[in-house]
């Protein structure tokens, strides 16, 4: 197996890539754009993508459901399979997970990926790493691939695995969730890695927070007390911000601050799907509360902190996916503090919310055979 600088990489992948028909750019026919703020135009389409991200040329990763990455190429047309990920088990809640670019990337070509998959206990997610790159076949290929950190414990189930990834601004640090798998307990024991906010070593190693660690914490602990963690993301300050589904309502935008109990599932503000009652943050004070919630639940998916120059109005201000909803979410951030701002509908359950390198905002539709649609949002002229 030969390792390629990307340049090669793109030249390659090119080259032994055919296009898909029907993929090209093309306004929303479906009226999606109707008394909505900014124009969205269709650019391909996945079955039951999960996550996202661009390379530097343009093109992009796109995790799917199932097991699949696909590089597309930058115009929408070009849809490339990426061998070499690990099984994945995609029952339920599973699937090939969030796909984030190592900060060198223009260096050193390694892609981090998470996936849910079956071991010893039961099922768990992984958080791993490999390198971009073609084989000898002139396949692309993620090569190497190394298993950096997996979940504990591994327990029965198939819901709430979370999976989200970013890369601190330091440079030597990534943050990784880990859901409760909808088993409520685990959250609050200090043994477990489920529902927390890992902090880990490029290389997926422990280094959580040195005050929990002292009091015999998992070392990778940062937090605790969440439920299904499906977004996270650092804004310009250094902010660590969050998003994450509460249970019948009470679904939550936190500020990560660390060693805090976020309080679940003693706190919410939502309740039991059985109807029992949960009771609020503001009757826990001592629990960490989210900066907002939301009853009815949004079912949130996919979070970024907005940086770009095509709507300024909205810069460092939170977009999210939201999945029942079927709607962009649009949460108002000043400083540390954070309250509700658009809720646009978009027809469609919204898996996953990305910023392109050109300002504009992408989202994927979480839709399983087709229609599950990779959207492009530009402002209106």
């Amino acid at each position: 197996m030969r390792l390629l600088p990307l340049a090669a990489v793109s030249l390659t992948l090119i080259a032994c890539t055919s296009a898909e028909p029907g993929n090209g750019q093309s306004p929303a026919q479906d009226g999606a754009s109707a008394g909505l703020p900014f124009i969205v135009t269709e650019v391909a389409d996945f079955d039951a993508p999960w996550a996202m991200t661009f390379l530097p040329d343009g093109r992009m990763l796109v995790t799917e459901k199932t097991g699949q990455l696909i590089l597309l190429g930058a115009d929408g047309k070009i849809k490339t399979p990426v061998h070499g990920i690990p099984p994945v088990d995609s029952a339920g809640q599973g699937a090939l997970k969030d796909v984030v670019l190592h900060p060198d990337f223009a260096r050193n070509n390694l892609v981090y990926f998470s996936f849910s998959e079956a071991g010893t206990g039961g099922k768990g997610v992984v958080l791993a790493r490999g390198q971009l790159t073609s084989d000898r076949a002139g396949r692309s290929v993620l090569a190497g691939v190394e298993r950096l950190f997996q979940a504990t414990p591994y327990v029965s189930g198939n819901g709430h695995y979370s999976g989200r990834i970013a890369f601190a601004p330091d440079g030597q640090h990534l943050f990784f969730t880990n859901g409760e798998r909808q088993k409520f307990d685990p959250a609050q024991d200090p043994k477990s890695t489920l529902g927390k906010v890992l902090r880990l070593t490029l290389d997926g190693k422990p280094a959580g927070d040195p005050g929990l660690t002292a009091k015999g914490f998992h070392p990778a602990i940062w937090s605790y007390g969440h439920r299904n963690l499906l977004g996270i993301a650092f804004d310009k300050a250094g902010n660590l911000w969050e998003q994450e589904m509460g249970p019948q309502g009470g679904d939550e935008v936190n500020l990560v601050l660390p060693g805090r109990n976020y309080g679940y599932p003693i706190v919410s503000d939502g309740d039991h799907y059985d109807g029992r009652d949960i009771p609020d943050h503001k009757t826990r004070p001592e629990f960490e509360a989210p900066k907002v919630s939301w009853n009815p639940s949004i079912s949130p998916g996919g979070l970024i902190v907005y940086s770009g120059k095509l709507f300024p109005q909205w810069a460092g201000d939170l977009f999210i996916g939201g999945l029942s909803s079927e709607a962009l979410v649009r949460v108002d951030v000043n400083g540390t503090s954070a309250s509700k701002g658009d809720q646009w509908p978009m027809g469609a359950r919204i898996r996953e919310v990305e910023e392109g390198p050109d300002g504009a905002i992408w989202v994927l539709e979480d839709g399983g055979g087709s229609q599950g649609r990779l959207l492009k949002l530009t402002p209106r002229s």
